[in-house]
């Protein structure tokens, strides 16, 4: 297979119509086994424009863009790109085309650096016809200076932070020089000052005449990037609207065919004793000396910049790396909480932030990822597990969650983003813990589906469930915690309670 080298000088420049756009995608139509994706959907998308798409999970918006970026087929439907049919034979093809994505979910390789990770396939070589490293580094560098990404081009990808994997696969898309560039979700594990960043970058890109398709659940992102917004729901296309001619709630009814009156309900419950106390907790290089309490109905959000050590707190609390100096006391018995199994048989659970990398299984099926966190314990009687019991109770968490899928046999890779999200809170919840703790529960899913998440946040709170929230969205956390504890470069800055707290004040303790 031909490598893209040289992406740009295999097009074949076409004059552009009048017309302006550079992308027109008409009637495209894509069926999974049991589930219509796209029916019959369209997208425009113009010269020197950022293009939002907007909808709920398995609106369609993601399986539209990957036939866009050439990795699926449609049914059928057509595509005009500079004013020119074009039918896609795969990724590499779409690249060649100029076309180039970033994926919600990151696919970059671990053990290589990250100068290998952005030119994989298109290395420089010497004359010898080996690869030249310097020139594969002087290459990354030059990219990183012009979109001043500060990330050593020699570094190995898998010791990279979410943030700044996303930086990387940000500039593997810009390295490809495209015409079209697709972001899915470029910032969800941005912090502000990476958000700005980005957007710069965007607005480089826009001045230089490219398209940018942004999918996206941040209203605010889309009032401040977005010149155009087109809205999916169940596969189908809603409508396209200049982003000035358009308010929040006018994009949350089109998205839900139905207006999300209370995104947060948080209910007043009853906060019952301390069932974890948490005392000069430590690890070596990455945080120190947090002490605090939870409490039974509790919710304690967790805020902080992205790097200030929340979800490692959260990970030392539940075993994944066990604390190097501190105690834990769980429902008033000091425990040593060295493992996630030990972490599990005291009634804890854990969401993790990443859900590929760390959730899901996912060459699995939904039932199965819901099931293998309790199939050694609850469900086993005599030896055996009860699968009957077992595969009735996984049905109804995920008719509870409302996964779309049609039915629990369906590989969970399969899944949008914010349906993966569902299946993995379902896995916990039937393990009845006694302290779920969260980290980024609602990263990558829609309006929608935030709420009903919410909803069942406060309604574990409310059955006694204790709950540790960690969030990178200010609203979220101010709209569903009891208190607050803001962390600043591995240290507890400060505790807010929720009547005093606001976004100042969680900002002001988050940079101390």
């Amino acid at each position: 297979m031909q490598s893209p080298a040289a992406p740009e000088a295999a097009r074949e420049i076409v004059a552009e119509p009048d017309n302006g756009y550079i992308l027109e995608v008409e009637n495209v139509r894509k069926e999974f086994p049991g589930v219509l994706a796209l029916d019959n959907v369209q997208l425009r998308l113009k010269r020197g424009s950022v293009h939002a798409l907007m909808g709920e999970n398995g609106a369609g918006k993601s399986t539209l863009m990957k036939i866009v970026a050439g990795i699926y087929t449609p049914d059928s439907g057509s595509f005009r790109l500079r004013g020119k049919d074009i039918r896609l034979k795969g990724p590499l093809d779409a690249l060649e085309h100029g076309i180039a994505m970033i994926h919600q979910e990151l696919n970059l390789m671990a053990p290589m650096t990250v100068a290998e990770n952005i030119w994989i396939r298109r290395e420089p070589t010497t004359r010898f016809g080996f690869v030249d490293h310097a020139a594969m580094h002087r290459k990354t560098a030059e990219l990183f200076k012009r979109l001043n990404i500060d990330i050593d081009p020699d570094v190995q990808v898998g010791t990279l932070s979410v943030a700044n994997r996303q930086m990387v696969e940000i500039a593997k898309a810009v390295s490809y020089e495209s015409d079209v560039l697709i972001m899915d979700e470029p910032t969800s594990a941005l912090t502000e000052r990476e958000v700005e960043h980005l957007f710069t970058i965007i607005r480089r890109l826009k001045a230089e005449g490219k398209g940018i398709i942004y999918i996206t659940h941040k209203m605010n992102e889309l009032f401040e990037i977005a010149d155009e917004c087109s809205v999916f729901r169940d596969g189908k296309y809603i409508a396209t609207k200049s982003s000035h001619e358009v308010t929040r709630d006018d994009i949350i009814k089109m998205m839900v065919g139905r207006e999300i009156t209370q995104m947060f309900p948080k209910e007043e419950v009853p906060i019952g004793d301390v069932v974890l106390s948490a005392r000069g907790l430590s690890l070596d290089g990455v945080f120190n000396d947090v002490s605090f309490d939870l409490r039974s109905g509790e919710i304690l959000g967790i805020a902080g910049l992205v790097g200030s050590g929340r979800s490692n707190i959260a990970e030392t609390i539940f075993g994944v790396t066990p604390a190097d100096a501190g105690s834990i006391e769980l429902f008033g018995k000091p425990v040593r909480v060295d493992s996630p199994a030990t972490a599990m048989s005291h009634g804890m659970a854990f969401l993790t932030e990443d859900r590929k990398e760390t959730g899901c299984f996912l060459l699995l099926d939904i039932q199965e990822n819901t099931q293998i966190a309790v199939l050694q314990s609850g469900y086993v009687k005599n030896g055996f597990v009860q699968q009957k019991q077992l595969a009735r109770d996984s049905m109804d968490i995920s008719a509870a969650l409302r996964v779309k899928t049609p039915d629990m046999a369906e590989p969970i890779i399969n899944l949008s983003g914010g349906n993966q999200q569902k299946v993995l809170i379902g896995r916990w919840l039937l393990t009845k813990p006694k302290i779920l703790i969260l980290d980024e529960p609602t990263r990558g899913i829609d309006v929608g589906a935030k709420a009903e998440i919410h909803r069942l946040i406060s309604q574990l709170a409310g059955e006694g469930v204790a709950v540790i929230m960690i969030s990178s969205e200010m609203p979220e956390v101010l709209g569903m915690s009891d208190r607050i504890m803001v962390v600043h470069e591995g240290r507890v800055t400060g505790f807010l309670d929720r009547a005093e707290a606001s976004q100042v004040k969680i900002m002001e303790l988050a940079s101390h």
